[in-house]
């Protein structure tokens, strides 16, 4: 799918213009593929790792454009999984037009990030910007999620928790990886300022980027070991709520034996004494299992139990 955009007072507008200045590709199919080769000289390999969530951010200079890829955070889509994971966003830098190319169908091009904009280069830039915020966004969320599985932690004796507590984990592992990814494109965006294109106004948004990306980066590596430091210690929880639960069902099947023991006793088939004098012998055993209950409730408040 192709969606093209041109300048209209300083923003981006959805056209119908196959020339316009700004190209997005949304999973590009074979034809597609062939478009971007044959017509804009893209590489191959360069455009299969523009769509390969596992490659790494890198600028490279091509004799007719300048091939960018750049990380950015999945589209998260909630249910029982707590994995946030990573996507590419492939760009291709012409000198009056630039081609994006993206996994899936995201709104790239929101009104708060993209104002006032009028040329390409400035386009690439805020691309990039978005997805250093839109990291900045998920570290967030994921932080409010760990926050409400420490406390279903806190009274679980299941797994479940745990293992999203994992989950989570794993996906500041693959923030850090992508973010730290993201601080060497930026910086060898500005060693090549120049080449570029860039003006002043530009590379002060590329030094906003540096800072943004720096906070983003110590922000992921704290939350990452936070929970991994946290992990045993939720582990452990876990146990210890399982060790109170079969302490309590432990007392619970005692506290019925004693009682049940007496019953027994007196049921078996051999004569005892006052067996033969009306009820008495029933009130008798009554009283012998509730003095073995309230026995036992002595003894376990005793020992604090």
């Amino acid at each position: 799918m192709r969606k093209f955009y041109a300048f209209q007072e300083q923003q981006l507008v959805e056209t119908q213009d196959v020339n316009a200045p700004i190209q997005i590709v949304v999973n590009p199919d074979e034809a597609e593929r062939r478009l971007l080769i044959e017509t804009f000289n893209v590489d191959e390999h360069t455009l299969s790792s523009a769509v390969d969530p596992d490659e790494l951010a890198r600028l490279e200079f091509e004799p007719e454009h300048i091939a960018i890829i750049a990380k950015r955070p999945r589209n998260y889509s909630g249910g029982t999984q707590l994995l946030f994971k990573v996507d590419s966003t492939g760009m291709f830098l012409f000198k009056e037009r630039l081609v994006i190319v993206l996994n899936e169908d995201i709104p790239l091009f929101d009104k708060k990030h993209f104002r006032r904009v009028t040329r390409v280069q400035e386009v690439m830039l805020k691309v990039v910007y978005r997805s250093i915020l839109h990291f900045l966004e998920h570290l967030k969320v994921i932080n409010m999620i760990t926050d409400e599985v420490e406390t279903k932690i806190n009274t679980a004796m299941e797994n479940r928790h745990l293992i999203n507590m994992f989950e989570l984990e794993k996906s500041m592992t693959y923030y850090l990886n992508a973010i730290h990814s993201n601080a060497l494109l930026i910086d060898k965006i500005k060693s090549n300022a120049t080449r570029l294109g860039l003006t002043e106004d530009e590379i002060e948004v590329v030094d906003d980027m540096i800072v943004d990306n720096s906070q983003c980066f110590k922000q992921a590596e704290i939350y990452s070991n936070i929970i991994a430091s946290m992990m045993d210690a939720r582990a452990s929880i876990v146990s210890n709520n399982l060790n109170v639960l079969m302490k309590t069902l432990t007392i619970i099947t005692l506290g019925i034996m004693m009682p049940t023991f007496i019953v027994s006793a007196f049921s078996m088939n051999v004569k005892y004494p006052f067996n033969t004098q009306g009820l008495t012998p029933f009130f008798v055993i009554l009283a012998l299992a509730l003095c073995t209950v309230a026995a036992f409730i002595y003894f376990i408040r005793k020992q604090k139990w």
